[in-house]
């Protein structure tokens, strides 16, 4: 599967799982939503067991690894059954693990300088992060004026609500979006299930009138 079907429906599902019995019922509710895509954070000691959980039972669904760190938590990542990764920052080390894992990955970047730097290391496909506190749209907008020819993509992250996913999706070399406001780690913890559904749904309406 090549990076652009992960990101066909433009929208990514940012979740922090903090048990592993909800990773299944969270991808259900996201796909009954619309959207089949998520990325599950390594930001808590599920992490793996939670993207073994959803690609075992959810074949549809398509699930990356977020907040690589370390080359050991890309082996993790691949091992678990992850379809891409991503991670905050341009390390080199990650970037190099997935390489060899043939893992897609996404790097973080935020300043021209890491543009460069990733397009160097044959990264196309960059997480702008955090999207709204390094400048929002006007940020990447700039960003993209210099390497718009390049045919780098951004994945903007980091809070982006659903009232300014349409400003980012406006944007050509957008690739899709990284949010988390549709299943927030409180509503996780709460198993809300069918508001992550709606939440989602909404979502992706927006996704559909920004695609037409």
């Amino acid at each position: 599967m090549n990076t652009e079907s992960f990101l066909q429906q433009r929208l990514i599902c940012v979740a922090v799982i903090d048990h592993a019995d909800d990773a299944v019922p969270l991808a259900e509710a996201l796909l009954a939503g619309g959207l089949n895509c998520i990325e599950v954070t390594f930001r808590t000691a599920s992490a793996a067991e939670a993207i073994k959980r959803i690609r075992t039972a959810l074949p549809s669904a398509i699930v990356g690894a977020g907040t690589l760190l370390t080359p050991y938590q890309v082996q993790q990542a691949v091992a678990a059954g992850a379809q891409f990764g991503v991670s905050p920052g341009l390390n080199e080390a990650v970037i190099s693990a997935a390489a060899t894992s043939g893992l897609p990955l996404f790097p973080g970047i935020m300043t021209p300088t890491e543009v460069d730097r990733a397009l160097n290391l044959k990264c196309k496909y960059l997480k702008f992060f955090p999207a709204e506190a390094a400048g929002g749209v006007a940020m990447l907008k700039a960003l993209a004026g210099p390497f718009g020819h390049t045919g780098v993509k951004f994945i903007p992250t980091g809070g982006i609500t659903a009232t300014t996913l349409p400003n980012y999706l406006a944007v050509p070399q957008v690739a899709a979006v990284g949010g988390s406001w549709m299943a927030e780690r409180k509503l996780v913890a709460e198993k809300a299930w069918s508001k992550i559904t709606t939440l989602t749904a909404e979502a992706m309406k927006v996704v559909a009138a920004a695609k037409a």
